[in-house]
């Protein structure tokens, strides 16, 4: 088989990337091991930035995200029992729009209904020949082995996945922090605490009242890294977080049977370059955040826009300068993105190991942010995504 844009990887990265591509007739094929239900099923972030919304739109798979997204103004972070909100809105002049990633997953998909150049439970997915001018995919599929042949290979195949490990030891360097707890999340069909976003900074850890519609609710607490989730009854789950949330959320808090429940591990990781030869890695095959700052989908979407960008810009006109920085230009916004959510995570978390001065010192910033719109604004040009530069 042969196609210009080899992607490994059929998540929202891979598949966007594919249909931005094909929309100015350029041919792609994208494998992936899992199958649609699969994919279709997965429970992942929901906050989307403006540009996010944009590139999705621009690709034709934004109709239902404009009508059935909520639009949020503000955020509260809330310590001491209090609520403080940050009007988002009234300092950058941007809002943020809530929309489950899996639903995202199925527009997408369903953009690619007849397009052809997906191969589900492709399995065995290797990568050849990088540094040449004709890059391979090899997969087997139904016991059978298929080989693709490209111009260039993208690797949106995620954290676990074999794209960036077919980049040599020598080449990449690879940057991470682990974080010592994990997140319990749980998915209920119950209306939301509040209308917008609450961090929780508590003693006994930090929580998230967040949503994916006015019907269905998202929480998270914060746990031991290896927590397990069997140990977590709906009833212990509930039970917890009203003693973690302010005492007027709590009692707007509605309990329902959990749809989804799981454990997630957090860190900080960056691989760099993003580019080896003819493969390009895109979203969690380079980079993961700690979802705290919201900007792990987000960082995905930028990094499928710049190399969209440069992948057009090749086959219309051969120059190949937006290809050759495109690392750089990736890793530059991945930093930032990095750094905010890093910041996030300890200014809202309860780390272990944590000194008592640490401990007063998280507080005061707490405080501060409550209290200084310059502080505020920090937060949230960041929280609403920076510019694209």
């Amino acid at each position: 088989m042969r196609t210009q844009v080899g992607i490994v990887g059929a998540g929202p990265a891979g598949l966007l990337l594919s249909r931005l591509l094909g929309l100015t007739g350029i041919d792609t094929v994208v494998l992936e091991k899992r199958t649609p239900e699969y994919l279709r099923a997965r429970v992942r972030a929901g906050l989307l930035e403006e540009g996010t919304v944009a590139l999705l739109t621009r690709a034709g798979v934004g109709a239902r995200l404009l009508r059935e997204r909520l639009t949020h103004d503000g955020v509260e972070i809330a310590f001491d029992g209090k609520r403080h909100r940050i009007d988002l809105k009234g300092l950058t002049g941007i809002s943020i729009s809530i929309y489950g990633q899996a639903e995202i997953q199925k527009d997408l998909m369903a953009a690619h209904e007849t397009s052809g150049n997906i191969v589900f439970e492709a399995e065995d997915v290797s990568l050849h020949g990088l540094m040449s001018d004709k890059p391979r995919l090899r997969y087997h599929k139904a016991g059978e082995a298929h080989e693709v042949v490209c111009d260039f290979v993208a690797g949106c195949d995620g954290f676990h996945g074999v794209s960036r490990q077919a980049i040599p030891q020598e080449v990449i360097r690879v940057y991470e922090r682990v974080y010592p707890f994990g997140w319990l999340g749980i998915l209920s069909d119950t209306r939301p605490v509040n209308h917008e976003l609450i961090y929780c900074n508590h003693e006994r850890g930090f929580a998230l009242c967040t949503m994916r519609s006015m019907t269905r609710s998202r929480y998270y607490l914060q746990v031991s890294a290896d927590e397990d989730v069997a140990d977590w009854p709906d009833d212990r789950f509930w039970s917890e977080l009203r003693r973690r949330i302010p005492a007027d959320a709590a009692t707007m808090l509605e309990i329902g049977p959990s749809l989804e429940k799981s454990v997630a591990q957090l860190r900080s990781f960056v691989a760099e370059p993003m580019r080896y030869g003819r493969l390009f890695l895109a979203g969690d095959a380079a980079h993961i955040v700690p979802p705290t700052g919201a900007k792990g989908l987000n960082l995905a979407a930028a990094d499928v826009r710049f190399l969209s960008e440069a992948f057009i810009a090749y086959y219309r006109s051969g120059h190949s300068e937006l290809m050759d920085g495109y690392s750089a230009r990736c890793l530059a916004r991945v930093w930032k993105a990095q750094r905010f959510s890093w910041w996030m995570t300890a200014l809202t978390h309860r780390f272990p190991e944590a000194s008592a001065f640490e401990r007063r010192a998280q507080r005061a910033e707490l405080s501060y942010l409550a209290s200084s719109e310059a502080a505020q604004t920090v937060l949230a040009e960041n929280y609403v995504g920076l510019a694209i530069e």
